[in-house]
């Protein structure tokens, strides 16, 4: 693989070496064996708080280039275990930035791969609309009771704790919501079904009726549950570009394997100019991506308070061609392209929910456009 984007100005010494070290552990542990994801997940999150790779996903604070090269390498590796990082990271992302003392107590079982973390946005109603949560909590003395359903919930199932965003009504709209951090074995606590998707992943469907959590499970203030889901999503959306981007780096590494070693009317299939124009259209796309991604990463780290239009324009953009390098490769791959098993082929159906989830593509262009609105 290209590994010139190492060497860029965006990156120091100390994220060359972990990638370096994360190539070589990944190259011996990956893929995994899909045919029970949930037992998969559980097991890469051990793996991945063994080999220490978990130490990265929350702390004292996020080092955001780390988390994207972590990603990005994963991702090129196996899917799924690009996904089981991801969630403990975003899963404890509100614990991490804005967690108590006694909650931070989860980050040490998160990051040692002991416990598994979910983070309990999407609603059934709501979508990508945050402002519109229905799941409500209300004082009950010096507690809370939560009721509600919340959906396509990451690590639905498997998680060992949540954290549960729901509205308090200290305002309207995005103004009245709070964050909470909830243990599974919760009493009121429901999966109501787990969600079967083309890239299979742990997705569950959870209701709330009657959740009575104690007032230390509250995140940070009452009606700051909005900022906080925002500055997590602020930090972690350029990791999905990250994803996105070491999918696509594998599909065209499998492209270039294939039409060096595939001939066609006696000679290999690089030789032909029109595969020579699409291998240059897929590298192209690649590079101009990890660009947004890693500029995005660099500002957060070095003290951007908010990196929402950079965030949005790597996730946007980086999801976005990773679906054309992807297509491009399986086309350049014929038949053995869409064959069920091949390494394209599932590349192909992973990449689709990036373009959905922690915000969908056209709720990416309307943040981009507010922002550049608002700066006119």
């Amino acid at each position: 693989m290209d590994r010139s984007f190492l060497d860029w100005p965006f990156l120091e010494d100390r994220h060359r070496v972990l990638a370096e070290g994360l190539e070589d552990w990944a190259a011996g542990a990956l893929p995994v064996d899909h045919g029970d994801v949930d037992g998969a997940c559980r097991g890469l999150v051990r793996a991945l708080g063994d080999g220490g790779w978990l130490a990265h996903s929350g702390g004292e604070a996020l080092d955001v280039r780390a988390l994207c090269l972590i990603r990005e390498t994963l991702a090129r590796h196996d899917g799924l275990a690009d996904f089981a990082f991801a969630m403990q990271g975003l899963g404890m992302g509100a614990v991490t930035l804005f967690g108590s003392g006694p909650q931070r107590a989860w980050l040490e079982r998160t990051r040692a791969g002991q416990a598994i973390s979910g983070f309990a946005l999407t609603e059934p109603a709501s979508g990508s609309d945050v402002a519109r949560l229905a799941t409500t909590a209300r004082r009950d003395g010096d507690g809370w009771v939560l009721d509600g359903e919340k959906t396509y919930i990451s690590n639905g199932g498997i998680a060992d704790v949540y954290v549960i965003v729901a509205r308090t009504g200290e305002g309207e709209g995005a103004r009245g919501l709070s964050a909470f951090l909830l243990q599974a074995e919760t009493p009121g606590l429901e999966v109501v079904g787990r969600i079967d998707v083309m890239a299979p992943h742990p997705l569950a469907h959870l209701r709330l009726t009657g959740v009575r959590l104690p007032g230390e499970a509250l995140i940070g203030q009452p009606g700051q549950g909005f900022r906080i889901a925002m500055t997590v999503l602020d930090h972690f959306r350029p990791t999905v570009g990250a994803a996105a981007l070491g999918f696509a780096r594998r599909a065209l590494d499998e492209a270039l394997a294939r039409v060096r070693s595939r001939r066609i009317h006696g000679a290999p299939m690089a030789e032909l100019q029109m595969v020579q124009g699409h291998l240059a259209d897929m590298a192209l796309k690649i590079d101009a991506a990890a660009l947004l991604i890693y500029r995005a990463a660099w500002a957060k780290d070095h003290g951007a308070p908010r990196i929402t239009r950079e965030a949005a324009m790597a996730k946007l953009y980086a999801t976005e061609v990773a679906q054309e390098v992807i297509d491009q490769a399986v086309q350049l791959h014929g038949g053995d392209g869409v064959r069920t098993g091949s390494v394209v082929e599932s590349l192909y159906r992973e990449i689709r929910a990036l373009r959905i989830y922690e915000g969908a593509s056209d709720v990416q262009r309307v943040v981009i456009a507010r922002s550049i609105l608002e700066g006119a």
